[in-house]
């Protein structure tokens, strides 16, 4: 139920920004990128606004020597890691590029926005109360039939105004959820959407047809093809809102993901040490402290290059 995905052609172009990243010399490879370019128009315009938006940024990241660029090297990096680099380098560009799977351009472009570190509480048009997750992106729009809140990117929670006339409905990139009460939590995932029902009850709907009531204290994940239920006891998923990271046995790497919107920069989780598991409560509003805590009670190291890269990695 999201709206248009990046063009593919922009994917291309991103995939090929990759793959000539290193600066090694390929001879095979400059030829099938240079045939790519002349394939189609459409092709060596996406690499000229590609280039515009990230060309600078990314010649800088290229040539960089020590940890940025060896990370940015490894076999387990991707085209999104180089862009979750660009982006935490405050590259607008790249927060442009980079949101493949969530819903393109529109996190940047959208009327309700976090930044890095930030949450946020407003008032919507309708009276109804809404608060952003630090990094989130939604946008807002009420009609005489509906009241629709998109979420981009992020988590919110909302306590929704009585209005028996104008359902209200928050859509993601999975599905729908409608209010049948007041408050509940919207979080968007990689490939799904979590929802957790603070107060009363929503109806959550999915596009291969599945609907299912979720009640207070239930939660449940929205897949394109499917609802799963989630166990009970997970309102301390908005522990976000009091600036707490709550945790219950998560791996780490789940954890360093919720903590990224609160880190300016890159983090990256060693492969080695992604599956640990994790529990405790960590403050969000200093990452710092929350990155100690972990290397404190786990087997991993935390070595950070300024504001930019963070490593996460196997101790010793």
């Amino acid at each position: 139920m999201s709206d248009k995905p990046l063009d593919p052609v922009a994917e291309e172009a991103i995939a090929w920004m990759v793959r000539l990243r290193s600066g090694m010399e390929d001879t095979r490879q400059q030829v099938q990128f240079r045939r790519w370019l002349e394939q189609a128009p459409a092709n060596a315009r996406a690499w000229e606004q590609l280039q515009r938006g990230l060309g600078r940024h990314y010649e800088v990241l290229r040539q960089a020597p020590g940890p940025l660029r060896e990370t940015l090297l490894q076999p387990e990096s991707s085209r999104r890691d180089m862009l979750r680099v660009l982006a935490g380098l405050g590259v607008c560009g790249a927060g442009l590029w980079f949101s493949a799977r969530s819903d393109s351009g529109r996190v940047l472009l959208a009327e309700l926005r976090t930044a890095t570190g930030e949450r946020r509480s407003l008032s919507l048009g309708d009276g109804s109360r809404l608060l952003l997750n630090a990094g989130s992106a939604a946008d807002f729009e009420a009609s005489s039939v509906r009241r629709l809140l998109r979420l981009y990117q992020g988590a919110l929670v909302v306590q929704v105004a009585p209005d028996p006339t104008r359902p209200f409905i928050v859509r993601t990139a999975q599905g729908e959820v409608r209010a049948l009460g007041t408050r509940f939590l919207v979080e968007q995932l990689a490939d799904s959407t979590r929802v957790v029902v603070l107060e009363h009850a929503v109806r959550a709907s999915v596009p291969g047809g599945v609907q299912r009531d979720v009640a207070q204290g239930q939660a449940a994940l929205l897949y394109p093809q499917r609802i799963e239920p989630l166990p009970a006891g997970q309102a301390y998923r908005a522990d976000w809102v009091e600036g707490r990271l709550s945790v219950l046995d998560e791996s780490l790497d789940t954890v360093i993901d919720a903590l990224r919107p609160y880190r300016p920069g890159f983090i990256r989780v060693s492969p080695q040490v992604r599956a640990l598991r994790v529990q405790g409560v960590f403050p969000l509003d200093d990452s710092q402290r929350t990155l100690a805590a972990l290397q404190d009670t786990l087997p991993i190291r935390v070595v950070s290059y300024g504001p930019w890269l963070t490593l996460i990695e196997a101790r010793g």
